[in-house]
């Protein structure tokens, strides 16, 4: 039905020719557009619901008392359900630390959240299936469960600015809802994302539409194909300079596997963006000391690279 109103539009109402590269371009955003403002609606409100029974309080309790690995486990899975960005960085990192979730459980939730969320699920699924989506999910929560499990047993608590154990954030109560007010907070969570991230949808599939119907066939197979062992390593090395959300890579880099970049490349690039960011590393020096930093990042750097690795000789 997509596919239909938007071969209506670009061609009938539009008159362009289909097969041409303008055409081809404004048809694939026209469709994408229609296809991923649609699935982000349905799919933030239903997680959305789910995310109402799990707020910051009930969280860090949850976690406070999860013993290593199965501990690491659970903060990974709820890191998908729970709100987090760079920005939330420090408060959340200092609530965990306060109420007594061991280190190692607080770095599996903090890498789990920004990296698989549900704008970064909606955009796979729609723009490359949910096989796609679901390896994304899986070996992202894989990244968190194994980095927050070595952190832990490293025991690098010390490493931790001091002043976060001394600090009292205090208790919130949670407060009970009705299905119905889990609705409401649905539907104006919905909104609000929506209205975030709307713009960085539309310039990203923009980019991506020109990409799909102006770059030449397979031209990055040479560059970032499964064939060169150097293409990992150099996505992730340019994608930890960047700071963007899902919204804003995944399209462009939808396109960019459609042209030839291979798919455990595309992988280890949207990873390094939306989990290793630098801008996120600058926020975090406020509660972790260098050394700590470096540690995370190198066992980031290196989880990410063998995930490409792994997914470029398996698919």
């Amino acid at each position: 039905m997509l596919k239909a109103i938007a071969d209506l539009l670009v061609y009938q109402w539009l008159g362009l020719v289909p097969g041409t590269t303008l055409g081809e371009a404004l048809n694939f955003f026209v469709y994408d557009s229609l296809k991923i403002f649609l699935m982000l609606s349905i799919i933030i409100f239903g997680v959305s619901i789910l995310r109402s029974y799990f707020p910051p309080e009930r969280t860090k309790k949850i976690l406070s008392h999860k013993r290593e690995l199965y501990g690491n486990i659970v903060a990974s899975l709820l890191g998908i359900v729970t709100p987090f960005c760079s920005c939330s960085a420090v408060p959340v990192f200092i609530g965990f630390i306060e109420s007594g979730v061991p280190l190692g459980i607080t770095f599996s939730f903090l890498i789990s959240s920004p990296m698989v969320n549900e704008v970064a699920i909606v955009l796979l699924w729609g723009l490359l299936g949910w096989k796609v989506a679901a390896i994304y999910i899986l070996s992202g929560v894989t990244i968190a469960i194994i980095a927050g499990y070595l952190i832990g047993k490293a025991k690098l608590e010390h490493l931790v600015e001091e002043y976060v154990y001394e600090m009292k954030v205090g208790e919130t109560e949670v407060v009970e809802q009705t299905f119905a007010d889990r609705l409401s907070y649905a539907r104006e969570y919905t909104k609000e994302i929506l209205k975030k991230v709307w713009l960085y949808v539309v310039i990203a599939i923009g980019i991506g539409g020109f990409i799909h119907g102006y770059a030449p066939e397979d031209f990055l197979v040479q560059y970032a194909g499964k064939d060169n062992i150097w293409a990992v390593p150099m996505a992730v090395v340019i994608g930890v300079p960047l700071y963007s959300n899902a919204a804003g890579v995944i399209p462009i880099v939808t396109a960019l596997i459609q042209k030839g970049m291979s798919l455990g490349t595309a992988l280890a690039f949207m990873m390094a963006v939306t989990a290793l960011s630098f801008p996120e590393m600058i926020i975090l020096r406020n509660v972790l000391k260098p050394k700590l930093i470096g540690i995370f990042v190198s066992i980031m750097a290196i989880a990410i690279i063998f995930t490409g690795y792994l997914f470029n000789s398996i698919i």
